[in-house]
């Protein structure tokens, strides 16, 4: 028997394991799809429907013309009308409010004598980012309104900028969340069915059945990388389907390309997932291992917060991150187009962690198991 009916066989068998009952499948299947249907809406770092408190001592004409237009304002649905210091407290401390602005009881007065009103705002520091994005809105709506209430210079106007976004010109928040969520769901999937389906035959027994069969050690890690690599590929296809026909995100780039580049991803992820196994003894430790690493790859992959913004040294240990190179390229073939040429940069860094992970699993696999190598 040759080498690769061998590992179709075990390839098969790893699928029938996978895919042998209703509950199995419908747990490959189904968190992709409310993921899918769920996360472009709920992780959003948009600021829309929240509430803006005001605290107005002021009580004039034109601070109740200013209140009107942050009550038009997208990112404000509910104003909170505050009247004492007391309340203002509750506000914050009971996150009633994203932010509380204090008119002072001359600011009418100000803005009829031609001078610059002066307003507190006062954020919650328990939601930072959030605050400091409403506020700019709120800065938004006030310079417009100074600028039409003061005549010159108060505030003067030397120039007009006119703003441009390449690949995403009405700042779409999907376009950026769905090409993101095929790198996460791929990894979460990825791992798992590797880094569990060893511990599973350590915990079942089965393990010692394929140690004395005539698959080699490359033959057994190869039978459990394919599946795995499989199962990325139809679950990254599914989000890949959902974004451009549910969601209409553009798809600019070459499907050779993404697939290729997935295909990277899911190894250097498999080689992960056995590094884990290799080093669990229980599906339980697997599954933790697995969250170890899976919750820092995903902070530092440069989904939530920029790369840039972190320090050096924590960028330079990044460089060994697969989903921060895996989240570019993706990225890159959806709105911009990437040619190979330009991929180099992330798809080298991704075939080095798949190498350097699945030789790393290999030798640790044959150690921890007293193979030697054919």
């Amino acid at each position: 028997m040759t080498m690769w009916p061998r590992i179709l066989t075990l390839i098969v068998k790893e699928l029938e394991m996978l895919l042998q009952d209703r509950q199995s499948r419908m747990i490959l299947i189904v968190p992709v799809l409310l993921q899918l249907a769920v996360f472009p809406f709920a992780a959003t770092l948009e600021v829309k429907n929240n509430t803006l408190a005001v605290y107005n001592e002021d009580f004039g004409r034109e601070s109740a013309e200013v209140m009107q237009r942050f009550s038009r304002a997208q990112a404000f649905t509910r104003l909170l009308a505050l009247h004492s210091e007391a309340d203002v407290r509750r506000a914050i401390d009971r996150q009633e409010a994203l932010i509380v602005l204090r008119f002072p009881p001359d600011f009418s007065r100000d803005v009829v004598a031609g001078r610059s009103p002066a307003i507190q705002a006062i954020l919650d520091g328990r939601r930072s980012n959030s605050g400091q994005i409403a506020l700019g809105y709120v800065q938004q709506i006030l310079n417009a309104y100074t600028r039409e209430r003061l005549p010159p210079p108060f505030p003067p106007a030397p120039s007009t900028l006119g703003v441009r976004h390449w690949f995403n010109p009405n700042l779409e928040y999907t376009w950026h969340i769905l090409p993101c969520l095929i790198a996460i769901i791929t990894s979460v999937n990825a791992l798992i069915v590797t880094a569990l389906s060893v511990a599973r035959e350590r915990e079942q027994g089965t393990l010692d059945q394929l140690l004395v069969s005539p698959l080699t050690p490359r033959m057994i890690m190869t039978g459990k990388i394919i599946p795995a690599v499989l199962v990325a590929v139809v679950q990254g296809t599914i989000i890949l389907l959902g974004a451009v026909l549910a969601y209409r995100v553009p798809f600019e780039g070459s499907l050779p390309l993404l697939y290729g580049s997935m295909i990277c991803y899911s190894l250097a992820l498999a080689g992960v997932g056995l590094l884990i196994a290799s080093v669990c003894a229980t599906q339980q430790q697997a599954f933790l291992g697995v969250f170890s690493f899976l919750m820092p790859a995903i902070l530092l992959s440069g989904y939530a917060t920029p790369v840039d913004n972190m320090p050096v040294w924590l960028q330079s240990l990044d460089w060994a991150n697969p989903m921060l190179h895996f989240i570019v390229i993706v990225k890159g073939v959806f709105l911009k187009n990437i040619g190979f040429a330009a991929s180099l940069r992330n798809l080298v860094p991704l075939l080095i962690i798949a190498i350097a992970t699945l030789g790393a699993a290999d030798w640790l696999y044959r150690r921890r198991f007293a193979f030697r190598a054919p």
